[in-house]
């Protein structure tokens, strides 16, 4: 609906506009950059609502503060709009011009009052209220969310009800307002944009779009299917059984899929595994073969951020021993195959092949971002590239309203497993910390898994500050220092990611989103024990 996952805004608008509503995102840690955008917008004035289990430290800066129940996003937005519309705060002319389906959402959510809501997130009503008239009445208003939105069994709805917001309040189309997913990794929108996807080509051009597809089996040489492919969660329960080998580029399935006992297990089936990365890690264990690449400091190429400004980038240094840019290790690899790939003079070649195949990009090319990027859509050579999307309404033609209903989550606490367990990552250390972990600075900050718990949870089991622990779900165990914290909720804890030794995705649930089949990172049942009374 709002352009592929991508940001409508851009980063530099953020400075400029009148409310901030963060949810799902502990923005300063995981995104410090854009934090530091968001703290200027705060101090010029901005006003600030952040959505979050935990006390975040933009939840100490924001106006308004709503600590909802991990999982209970889809109550907490769908009584918002309930507030919206009830109160005639929607923008009937936008909606009248640029929307269909308004009444499914006018029918969805009649009952979702913010009373109902705060029985589900524990968020009072009267907050919930403030939230909806906040957003609904403030001209430049934007929404900002991450991983905390998606990770979840019902991920899609999140983002519906959020997008609902935008166009029932006509928060579309001009800077400073808009949707904006803050994308989680570095150059995944570029990974996207290239048609690293089970269901688009390069330029999000669908796979079951009989002409896109003629056109990349001409200009590919290659017979494609109609056929969507499988995304990561589905390939990942399919490892020995359906799939047979995997080659993996710069990503550590082992450390950052949910599961690991059982993505393990897989792995041991698989005939064959290639590995192409930079370092080795906890995936290159399983590899029958590792291809060394080089860093981004090592190569030259383009990089897409959140806010789709394609970048170049520039080798500083030439890569270590075998070390190769990526591009050229596949050509190789291609041709070993027997595929005739083109004889491709440097990766300005290569992008040249993806824009002249995808409109959204046809007129952006190696040479025309020398000094400075560009944000797609950018169509031809002579256009400017496009910093805020939907300015003369949504790109698709109408935006179409989805309603969306609650349902919990896919694993809640019981006697057994009585707490819920939230995953996430900090500023010290970047995603699988294949990288951080490698430097003596973020590794002596933070060296160890943690677990950050509730000062009551803590005393009710029994354990101090610092203590090892173990963390059990009905997958696996994992040790962990408990961080007694302010920020958390009773009921609740807290783990990053980053450590291998004790890895928290041995604890994760894989149950996946209908539609998208991420898996719910944000929602699983654990118990804390002392190591003496789990024995």
């Amino acid at each position: 609906m709002f352009g592929a996952g991508a940001m409508t805004n851009s980063i530099p608008e953020i400075r400029d506009t009148e409310l901030m509503f963060v949810i799902g995102s502990n923005t300063t840690e995981a995104h410090p950059i854009i934090a530091m955008e968001m703290k200027r917008a705060k101090k010029n004035g901005s006003k600030l609502i952040v959505a979050d289990p935990r006390r975040i430290w933009l939840a100490d800066i924001a106006d308004l503060y709503l600590p909802l129940k991990p999982g209970t996003d889809v109550a907490l937005l769908t009584a918002m709009a309930h507030v919206i519309i009830t109160e005639g705060l929607h923008d009937t002319d936008f909606i009248a011009k640029h929307c269909e389906d308004f009444q499914a959402v006018v029918d969805a959510t009649r009952d979702t009052t913010p009373e109902w809501a705060e029985t589900i997130t524990d968020v009072p009503a009267e907050d919930i209220r403030a939230a909806a008239r906040m957003y609904a009445t403030t001209d430049k208003a934007g929404i900002y969310y991450t991983l905390g939105i998606t990770e979840h069994t019902h991920g899609t709805d999140n983002v519906h009800s959020l997008a609902n917001l935008v166009l029932m309040t006509g928060h579309l189309g001009k800077r400073s307002m808009g949707l904006n997913p803050l994308r989680g990794q570095n150059n995944v929108q570029g990974a996207n944009d290239a048609g690293a996807s089970p269901v688009f080509y390069p330029g999000y051009q669908r796979v079951s779009d009989a002409a896109a597809r003629e056109k990349f089996a001409e200009a590919w040489d290659a017979e494609l299917s109609p056929d969507d492919g499988m995304n990561l969660n589905v390939m990942m329960k399919n490892l020995g059984t359906k799939l047979k080998g995997l080659y993996i580029m710069g990503e550590d399935v082992i450390l950052s899929e949910p599961n690991t006992t059982k993505i393990e297990e897989g792995m041991n089936r698989l005939e064959f595994v290639v590995c192409q990365d930079i370092f080795l890690n906890e995936t290159s264990r399983f590899a029958d073969v590792v291809l060394p690449a080089a860093c981004f400091a090592e190569k030259d190429g383009v990089f897409t951020n959140s806010d789709r400004r394609v970048q170049r980038v520039r080798a500083a240094v030439s890569p270590p021993g075998q070390a190769r840019a990526d591009w050229q290790i596949l050509v190789d690899v291609a041709r070993a195959c027997g595929y005739d790939m083109p004889d491709y003079a440097g990766p300005d070649e290569v992008y040249a092949e993806m824009a002249s195949l995808s409109p959204k990009f046809a007129g952006i090319s190696h040479e025309r971002i020398e000094d400075a990027g560009l944000q797609w859509p950018c169509p031809d050579p002579e256009h400017p590239g496009t910093p805020t999307l939907h300015g003369d309404g949504p790109i698709r033609g109408r935006g179409i309203f989805q309603a969306a209903a609650y349902r919990p989550s896919d694993e809640l606490p019981d006697n057994d497993y009585p707490l819920l367990l939230s995953t996430g990552r900090t500023l010290y250390h970047y995603n699988s910390a294949t990288q951080t972990r490698r430097a003596s600075g973020p590794d002596a900050k933070q060296p160890d898994n943690f677990v950050e718990m509730h000062r009551l949870d803590a005393k009710m089991r029994g354990v101090a500050a610092g203590e090892l622990v173990r963390v059990t779900s009905r997958r696996g165990t994992v040790l962990a220092r408990v961080f007694v914290s302010p920020r958390m909720r009773k009921g609740c804890v807290w783990m990053p990611l980053h450590f291998a030794e004790q890895n928290t995705n041995r604890l994760t649930n894989d149950a996946g989103d209908p539609i998208t089949q991420t898996a719910e990172y944000k929602v699983c049942a654990v118990k804390v024990q002392r190591l003496e009374a789990a024995k």
